[in-house]
């Protein structure tokens, strides 16, 4: 692997009807539309809604030789048993985004761990529409790890929302706006 090339392993985990896979699939369409190599593997309880539901991105420069993430550099949760669950695999030097929405303390992990609490509910009824939350987390990620921007991946939302959901996209896409301007304003 080149010196600056990417390889970033991402968690995103939440409990079912966070909209988590959805989250998953944006962020990896994304990486896939600016040319880089991506895995993508979505896994959720049978409930659906209100069970668990995570996944693991992973987005390359260069080709990716196993799928698995077992120590990501980066986390988002959001809520407080993902956090639980997946906060102590986070690599010194890692990411930590959280919807402090739903997580009101900052979990005890190494000061090397930059931890970024996105209040993602709040922002969501703001916009409207609570569903949104996903979009505002994601979007305080890839503000704060600065491979694409929120414009980037609001671009790919069309590619990854069923047609049926379109009426959506402008609020999701301001959703992600906010995220990025909430990691923009915090520490």
């Amino acid at each position: 692997m080149t010196v600056n090339s990417v390889y970033e392993e991402v968690i995103i985990a939440g409990f079912g009807g966070q909209g988590i896979i959805l989250a998953g699939r944006l962020l990896a369409q994304t990486a896939m539309k600016a040319g880089k190599e991506v895995t993508y593997i979505p896994s959720y309880g049978a409930e659906m809604r209100g069970g668990t539901a995570n996944c693991m991105v992973i987005i390359a420069d260069e080709p990716i030789a196993c799928p698995l993430v077992a120590k990501p550099n980066s986390l988002i949760v959001m809520n407080k048993a993902s956090l639980n669950k997946f906060a102590p695999r986070v690599k010194a030097g890692g990411l930590l985004v959280m919807n402090s929405s739903l997580i009101d303390k900052r979990p005890q992990l190494p000061d090397t761990i930059d931890i970024l609490a996105v209040p993602a509910n709040e922002l969501a009824v703001e916009l409207g529409s609570v569903k949104s939350a996903n979009m505002a987390v994601l979007g305080a990620y890839v503000q704060r790890k600065g491979i694409f921007s929120y414009e980037d991946v609001a671009r790919c939302l069309p590619d990854v929302l069923a047609k049926r959901y379109h009426q959506t996209l402008e609020i999701n896409a301001e959703a992600l706006r906010r995220g990025a301007e909430s990691a923009k304003t915090s520490n």
